[in-house]
Formats: structure tokens, C-alpha cells, sequence
């Protein structure tokens, strides 16, 4: 009898003159959880897009229970079991739950009699699987978790065996990844098989039995996850050595240059976000904002960056106020020293069908450096592009690439370089390493604490409480729009996660206009 659910041997992909498969065998094992990692470009998505049937392979072969298999298409890979959840999640906003669960699938046997018996089996499975969520709600008005849980849903309704998860905890809040987690074991203890695309090393840790490491283009390695450590995965991974934790001395703060004062902020739908907000940042430290996501954090940022107005308060920068209300700009903050790296790089830190040399100037391309009388230089565009990329170590260096065409933890250093070489007073940061591997993490972290050696004020917003905590040298904690406390960062990981929940912890709290 066959023990392997999937089989794949020497398959091979190649995108014009890149070969991101090359030659590559794997086997998972029935009934287990397999990660599969890798740097960002490492072939670990293109891989997973021909066990689905968006991509086909230029050769080899794909073994399903033992079985030579054909998947022309998604459909033929939903009919050999397999589903799949992909980072950004397939789903129609304004539809219900149950809407987008039988969406594709509404001629299916279970439809034959009616929308009644959909609604029964997803009880059924929400049932089995631990999987809880309201059939009726809307999409948009569900958290990222619970959308998560519908993607999962989808794939069992649809009669998965094999699940294929794409960095599944990149918009997960800590509690949503753990409560993930707990349905993958269940997942696994009903014999289910999945496979598990991370570039999280500790979730690889915790969840998996087994671990395959992909390096450009190449299968490298495939280890029991309890023979090894994250410190061999992460060296396999780059091939060299990497550093884990960020090294960094002390900070020398100096003069505050950006003051946040008593700051409200609604956002669309005229809800408080940021409820009386008050805080400085000084030149030479790293002020981090911690917290879980949706309390306020994306409109305290947006609000700072000149993106989004706000109801009241006052924001001054090297002195000079800020009109938050509804007289700044992010042209304008960037014009005052302000750099910003948003936490959505699709939506508003790139321009997807741009070439990169486009987006390393987008925001800025009006600087005379950038322009040769009526016309844009474009020589020179390229050439600093190509400088950028260099310095960032972007892959494939390519400045005439879409940019959708590079993987995330590219395009996210395509967008930290570009804020970073303006050479600011003050850098907002969101997310800096969301959806990136662990040797695009170490750079990005080592050039962050080179922004603040170099005299630079920097906020860090970021739902990664490792990151904050490894980066800040002051941690601020956001709960319903409220800073609720300042912590150092070496505070234990519980106190941070209680007021994070809005439980204070029995220390001192910083309460607004007191934080700083």
C-alpha cells in the first residue's frame, strides 16, 4: 500500500529564461503536515501552482495515492482531492460566507436539493473540523481569521484530502495563527494531508512533521522536523549562516522630531479608530507600535502619513504643525522629511504592472534627479533603479521587470529601498517584513537600525510582537484606538500579550499624552 499522498519527480518549470523548478522530487506522507520553505523566489509558489493546475509543468511527474496524475487545471485538481488556500485570499467581499463556500460548485451533487442541504453540510463541517463561523455573514465584515477558516471551508466542501496552505499566518494576528494551528492538527488527526508554505521558521517548528527546503529553483533538503533546528533550516534556506536576532547597541536618542498630540481619527464608515493618541518619536530610536491588528493602528499610520485626515489633534514634525484635519498630503510629509513603507505593498506601495525601475521612483519621480526638462530621465531612472537593486539585493535584478512579476519579499525591498535612499528624518514603518523569508527579514531589520544609528526617527507599526520587540527601543501598545501602555521591549512576551487584549498586567500603565 502506498504511504505517500503525493509524489512529485523531477518536475521541471521554466518563465522564459528563469527556471524556477529545477529537476524537483518530493514526497509527503499520508496523513502528516509537510512544510515546504524557501527564500522569497525560491520556486516554492510555482511549485505548489502546478500541484493545483495553474501552471503545467515543461516535464515530469505528479503521483496522487500512488497514481500518475494529470492536473490540466484547478478542476482537475479539486477532482484528484487536492484544494487549496492561497495567501490573498479568493474571496467576493459582499457576498455571504455561504455564497462564496458554493460559489463554482453550485451545480455540485450536494446542491442538488437546494441551498438548504449546503447550509446543512456547512454546519456539518464547521462541526467537524472546528471550523466555527456564521453562514449568513458578510465577507467585509468578518475578520481576516474568520475569512481564513471560509477559504478552509471551501476546500472541504469541495472534498479535499490534500490541503495546500500559501503562507497561511501572513494576515494573522499571534491568537489567529494559534487558533489555526489547532485546526490544522484536527485537520490532520482526520487523516487529511497538508502542505504548509512558510517563511516562518518557528511555525515550521511547531506544526510540522516533516520540512522541505527549496533554494532557487532547487529541492535541497528534506528533514523530520524533530531532527532539526532553525538555525540548520535557516542556513539551508540561504546557504550561509544567518543571523536570527537582530544585533544592535543602545540607542542615543536626541531631539523628538515627530509629536503626536491628542489625535482622533473615523475612519470611512465614521468609526473612532484613534481615540486621543498622544506620543513622540525622537531622532535615534525605534518607537514600536504594538498590538493586535484592527485596532487602530492602519489609521494612526495613514493619519501620520498625510493619507487620511483626521477628526482632531495635532501632528508636528521637526516643529513645524501638521494641518491633520484636512490640509496634509503624503507629498507634502514627504516634502518635510517624512518617509513612509506601507503595511499593504499591493494596494499602496506598488503599482503592480510597473516595470521596477517605475516603482523605485514612484511618489518621487517629480525630484529634478528624476526628470530632464519637460520629460522624465529615463536613463538615469534605470541606472538609479539598478543601483537599488544592487544595494537591496533585489532578485531578479531586472529593472524592466513587472514588478508583479517578483516575488513579495522583493517587492517589499523594492518599496523599502525606494523610502529608504530619500534619506528621511522620519521613517513610518508598517509591516516591514510581512509575507518575507528569513534573509530578506535579517536585511531589511539590519537597514532599519542603520536608519536609526544614522540619527533618523523611526515608528514601527507591526503585528509581529518578535519583530517589535527586537527592533523597538520603546514599545507602545495600541487596544481600541487607546495607547494602553508603554513597555521595554525585553517585557515578557504575556504582559505585552495581556494589554494587547486590553488587560493591564499590574505594572505602571502609560496612559495617552504621557506616553514618551
Amino acid at each position: 500500500m502506498n504511504n505517500f499522498a503525493i509524489e512529485l519527480q523531477k518536475i521541471n518549470k521554466s518563465f522564459g529564461p528563469v527556471h524556477a523548478n529545477k529537476d524537483i522530487d518530493l514526497k509527503v506522507s499520508k496523513g502528516t503536515i509537510h512544510g515546504i520553505i524557501g527564500e522569497n523566489g525560491a520556486g516554492k509558489s510555482t511549485l505548489m501552482s502546478i500541484l493545483y493546475g495553474f501552471y503545467h509543468a515543461d516535464s515530469g511527474n505528479i503521483l496522487i495515492d500512488g497514481n500518475k496524475t494529470t492536473i490540466k487545471d484547478s478542476n482537475a485538481a479539486i477532482a484528484a482531492g487536492i484544494g487549496m488556500v492561497h495567501q490573498h485570499f479568493m474571496l467576493v467581499e459582499n457576498f455571504s460566507i455561504l455564497e462564496n463556500i458554493i460559489l463554482g460548485a453550485e451545480g455540485g451533487q450536494l446542491l442538488n436539493s437546494g441551498i438548504a442541504n449546503a447550509r446543512s453540510e456547512l454546519k456539518r463541517l464547521s462541526d467537524e473540523y472546528g471550523l466555527d463561523v456564521d453562514p449568513d455573514a458578510i465577507i467585509e465584515d468578518v475578520p481576516i481569521g474568520v475569512q481564513q477558516r471560509v477559504e478552509i471551508l471551501k476546500t472541504l466542501y469541495r472534498g479535499a484530502d490534500i490541503l495546500i496552505l500559501d503562507e497561511p499566518t501572513g494576515v494573522l494576528t499571534p491568537a489567529e495563527a494559534d487558533q489555526l494551528f489547532e485546526i490544522l492538527e484536527l485537520l490532520k488527526q482526520q487523516g487529511k494531508t497538508i502542505i504548509l508554505i512558510t517563511h516562518k521558521l518557528r511555525e515550521i517548528m511547531a506544526i510540522t512533521d516533516d520540512v522541505s527546503v527549496m533554494r532557487r529553483g532547487e529541492m535541497v533538503a528534506t528533514r523530520t522536523t524533530k531532527d532539526t533546528n532553525v538555525e540548520e533550516l535557516a542556513e539551508l534556506m540561504v546557504g550561509r549562516r544567518v543571523l536570527l536576532q537582530v544585533e544592535k547597541g543602545p540607542a542615543d536618542p536626541k531631539d523628538v522630531v515627530l509629536k503626536v498630540e491628542n489625535l482622533n481619527v473615523r475612519d470611512g464608515r465614521g468609526v473612532p479608530m484613534v481615540k486621543d493618541v498622544s506620543f513622540e518619536v525622537r531622532a535615534g530610536e525605534i518607537v514600536g507600535i504594538a498590538g493586535v491588528a484592527g485596532n487602530g493602528q492602519s489609521e494612526l499610520m495613514e493619519c501620520i502619513t498625510g493619507i487620511e485626515h483626521a477628526e482632531s489633534g495635532r501632528i508636528v514634525l521637526n516643529g513645524e504643525p501638521i494641518g491633520v484635519t484636512g490640509g496634509s498630503n503624503p507629498s507634502e510629509m514627504r516634502d518635510r522629511g517624512m518617509a513612509h513603507v506601507p503595511e499593504d505593498r499591493h494596494h499602496m506601495g506598488l503599482v503592480l504592472p510597473f516595470e521596477e525601475a517605475e516603482n523605485s521612483i514612484l511618489g518621487i519621480h517629480q525630484r529634478p534627479e528624476y526628470n530632464k526638462g519637460i520629460f522624465l530621465d529615463i536613463e538615469n531612472i534605470r541606472k538609479d533603479a539598478n543601483e537599488k537593486i544592487e544595494k537591496y539585493d533585489i532578485r531578479p535584478p531586472n529593472n524592466r521587470l513587472k514588478t508583479a512579476n517578483f516575488s513579495g519579499g522583493n517587492q517589499q525591498k523594492i518599496v523599502i529601498a525606494r523610502e529608504i535612499e530619500t534619506d528621511p528624518e522620519v521613517l513610518i514603518v508598517g509591516q516591514p517584513t510581512r509575507g518575507v523569508d528569513v534573509g530578506a527579514i535579517e536585511f531589511i531589520h539590519r537597514r532599519i537600525i542603520e536608519m536609526r544609528d544614522a540619527g533618523k526617527a523611526i515608528l514601527l507599526i507591526s503585528v509581529e510582537l518578535d519583530e517589535i520587540r527586537s527592533l523597538a527601543d520603546r514599545v507602545l501598545v495600541m487596544f481600541d484606538g487607546k495607547i494602553v501602555g508603554e513597555r521595554p521591549p525585553e517585557t515578557e512576551e504575556g504582559a505585552f500579550g495581556l494589554l494587547m487584549a486590553g488587560i493591564e498586567d499590574g505594572d505602571t500603565t502609560v496612559q495617552n499624552g504621557e506616553a514618551g
